[in-house]
């Protein structure tokens, strides 16, 4: 049966054919009104619909439909272009490099007379003794061999960049040390070379800041720790140079007893007063509590940058303590820093990270300066050793302040910094750490050298020397003339009278030429930037110095200068330099200098240019200064 009722089959129905002569042809009438009848059937299918029954037709309705289209497209096509040319000639315009860069590939890629080129994998010999994976353009002729054979062959650097509006592109770096120019002549008051850039605290070599000493503590030959004098004097050196670059710092004081409180939260069983200290004619803060930690006096703070944190102590009992407590802000941990009475460098147990002030700290009035991000960067890396989490400064927040036991406190200040007393306090272990006998400040560890003597325990350098001379000269001067370090620094000049078999750092070198010896070694070894480093200590003490004291300097500083002038180019390579000159001494290869050290000599010899007009030295800086940009010297 039909889906349709009778009258929608009616209406569907083809309509009868006409029978009155005269009257056009249905086939006539389709192809004068064809299109009028497939608009109306498009529009109203119901009420007309196409005849099925009738012919094809004619190809000429056909083409013009096709014209139209072709019309219409071209139409489209010419405004598009017209609007192009308009916009491109009145308009800065450019494509997209995401766009433009697989044109600009293909266009590298094709050869001249348009072929594209072909890469061809081929092995190069090298020196005939092993073989690379290249790659050849065929085309150009040209040899491509991979930058990770080149990096190692001529010791080289390089990395892709995509930052910037250039795009990608590749940086080959011939070396990535920095020169560092001076700005002026050399001050011997001033910042020293370019040590305002040193962060010697943040080495992976450094342990950790001793709480004892205020000093670095070093893992550099010696895994347990120990003073290391030449990295005291950098530190202290760096924050006396930072000092006079930096911007002065944000002071926050706490609590002095006295102008400045704050409200301390004690327990019960806990007490704290604020009492008058006839030696100090100022008020300080006394407390006293229960032996636990939750018996502890504290006050609550929300510090973010302010890491610096400095007080005023006196610990009366072994179980006292001072504590803080620091946030990661990003992983929301909390460390507890403990600060006791005990002769410990750095103890970790979870999230608490004790230093030790010392046994001998209980009952004397100590100021103490602590960096709290190193202290916590210390205690993970102690902790975690294999996987450390490096933490940024602006990550952590100080959340509290507290003290356990009895005892006294005064001047609680938090800053951004305190240069001046990291300085002093390099300064003080200086004098407290010299051998009374020798001058010299001892290393307490072994060190070996490939191919020389093994130099054991108690050995002097007169790197060590010339720096602590350096930061002992301006001790001296920045205190206003405080004879203690003018005393330190005149006994520290002992070692350079003492040959380096007697115990001290004097070398001879041809029997001729006078050298003061990093390592004191047998034979010598002509270290060249401990030498320098050594004559800066000098000239330090000498522009320091009353005229009486300052003239043993001044000639020891002069004989240094003439043996450098002597010997300077037997460090030169022609392409580099040598750290010391044991291919003289030994009869070995030369010890090239990596280029970090290589750095550190054309420095040196910028910064004595300032000092000593020989013209010897600034050529010899600038010359070397070429090497590393892949100048050589020419051959024959």
């Amino acid at each position: 049966m039909s889906k349709y009722s009778s009258a929608q089959r009616d209406a569907l129905a083809l309509p009868a054919q006409p029978s009155k002569q005269g009257q056009p042809r249905a086939s006539q009438v389709t192809r004068h009104k064809g299109i009028r009848h497939r608009l109306a059937f498009a529009i109203c299918p119901f009420n007309r619909v196409f005849p099925f029954t009738q012919k094809r037709e004619p190809l000429v309705f056909f083409i013009m439909r096709l014209n139209l289209k072709a019309v219409l497209l071209i139409l489209t096509a010419a405004v598009v272009v017209i609007t192009m040319g308009v916009y491109m000639r009145c308009a800065s315009f450019s494509f997209s490099p995401d766009f433009m860069r697989p044109l600009e590939r293909s266009s590298r890629l094709s050869s001249s007379d348009g072929e594209a080129a072909v890469m061809q994998n081929i092995e190069c010999f090298i020196n005939q003794e092993y073989s690379v994976h290249c790659k050849r353009d065929e085309n150009a002729n040209e040899v491509y061999v991979p930058f990770s054979f080149l990096r190692n062959y001529f010791d080289v650097s390089g990395a892709v960049s995509t930052s910037g509006s250039e795009g990608v592109r590749f940086n080959w770096m011939h070396s990535t040390a920095k020169v560092n120019l001076p700005k002026g002549r050399y001050d011997a008051h001033g910042v020293f070379m370019y040590f305002e850039n040193y962060n010697v605290e943040v080495r992976d070599r450094v342990k950790c800041i001793s709480a004892a000493e205020g000093v670095p503590i070093s893992t550099q030959w010696e895994k347990r720790g120990y003073f290391y004098p030449t990295q005291i004097a950098q530190f202290a050196l760096s924050h006396y140079s930072k000092n006079l670059t930096e911007a002065a710092p944000r002071v926050r004081v706490l609590e002095d007893a006295d102008g400045n409180q704050v409200d301390w939260s004690a327990p019960r069983t806990s007490n704290i007063t604020r009492i008058w200290h006839h030696r100090f004619n100022t008020s300080v803060v006394q407390f006293a509590t229960a032996p636990g930690y939750e018996d502890a006096i504290s006050t609550a703070l929300n510090q973010t940058l302010d890491l610096l944190l400095s007080v005023d102590l006196l610990l009366v009992t072994n179980s006292s303590n001072l504590m803080v407590t620091v946030r990661n802000r990003d992983t929301r941990h909390i460390y507890n820093l403990h600060y006791i009475p005990a002769d410990l460098l750095l103890s970790v147990q979870n999230s608490n990270i004790y230093y030790g002030l010392g046994c001998s700290a209980l009952n004397k009035w100590r100021h103490i300066t602590r960096d709290l991000h190193i202290d916590v960067q210390k205690g993970i890396v102690l902790g975690d050793r294999r996987s450390p989490l490096k933490v940024r400064r602006s990550d952590l927040e100080v959340l509290s302040i507290g003290f356990l036991g009895l005892g006294f406190y005064d001047n609680v200040t938090l800053s951004t910094s305190d240069h001046l007393a990291h300085f002093y306090d390099a300064a003080e272990w200086f004098v407290h750490n010299q051998d009374p006998k020798s001058g010299g400040w001892t290393n307490p560890v072994r060190r070996s050298l490939n191919g020389f003597a093994e130099l054991r325990p108690g050995w002097i350098s007169a790197m060590g020397q010339g720096h602590a001379i350096s930061v002992l000269a301006r001790a001296y001067w920045h205190s206003g003339g405080d004879e203690r370090y003018l005393r330190a620094a005149i006994a520290g000049l002992q070692p350079y009278r003492v040959f380096a078999q007697d115990g001290g750092v004097l070398a001879q070198f041809m029997e001729k030429f006078y050298w003061y010896e990093e390592y004191p070694t047998t034979p010598p070894s002509f270290v060249l930037n401990g030498f320098i480093y050594s004559l800066l200590g000098l000239y330090d003490l000498n522009n320091t110095a009353p005229a009486e004291i300052a003239r043993e300097a001044g000639k020891l500083f002069a004989q240094g200068m003439h043996s450098l002038k002597k010997m300077l180019l037997l460090y030169d390579t022609g392409s580099g330099t040598s750290y010391d000159l044991r291919h003289l001494s030994l009869g070995v290869a030369p010890n090239l200098a990596r280029w970090d050290y290589h750095a550190t000599h054309v420095n040196q010899l910028l910064l004595l240019a300032t000092i000593d007009s020989d013209p010897l030295i600034a050529q010899t800086a600038e010359r070397w200064k070429g090497y590393m940009f892949g100048r050589r010297a020419k051959h024959n």
